[in-house]
């Protein structure tokens, strides 16, 4: 598998980093497609190569096309809503707040995929990138869709575990480098 290839190239410091990797993948408080779909949303979120090599051929059998393509599209629109929205809260000047963003975002209306997993991934994304308006907007959501606060937190989990394995990578890329 190639996850567990990855998590076992993990050097000795981040030891509990691949242990929290390794309980998270046989975590049962989500069902596999939203596990694996946070996985591989939060991964492209980082950036991380390796990572996202990993995930993308472990999740190839995990997976559905679609349920891919929507933990992709996640990554992408809060890649996007992440920096206006945390932007927008950020600033000092409140008039930006009672302004329509003006953004297409047309794939959380229609992910192609259930809408609360969609839901979910975005919530692991905006953990990763770390705007805390669109954490409030999709854990609300979620809340909607009957999550439990166990399910929101293992997304959060899975966010902070994959942005500390992108760290420890990059770090060691640029050590080999």
């Amino acid at each position: 598998m190639a996850f567990d290839a990855l998590r076992d190239t993990l050097p000795d410091y981040a030891k509990d980093i691949k242990l929290n990797l390794g309980s998270l993948a046989s975590d049962q408080s989500l069902s596999e497609q939203q596990k694996w779909g946070a996985f591989l949303a939060c991964a492209y979120a980082t950036g991380a190569p390796a990572l996202i090599r990993a995930l993308e051929a472990e999740t190839e059998a995990r997976l559905t096309p679609e349920a891919k393509n929507g933990a992709k599209a996640a990554a992408a629109i809060m890649g996007m809503n992440n920096v206006y929205y945390r932007s927008v809260h950020l600033l000092k000047n409140e008039e930006y707040r009672t302004l329509r963003a003006g953004l297409r975002m047309n794939v959380i209306a229609n992910p192609g995929v259930d809408k609360g997993d969609f839901e979910l991934w975005s919530l692991a994304v905006s953990a990763v990138n770390g705007c805390g308006m669109c954490l409030d907007s999709h854990e609300e959501e979620l809340r909607k869709r009957s999550f439990t606060s166990t399910q929101v937190q293992t997304a959060l989990r899975i966010a902070a575990v994959v942005n500390a394995a992108a760290a420890v990578l990059r770090a060691e890329a640029a050590l080999a480098a």
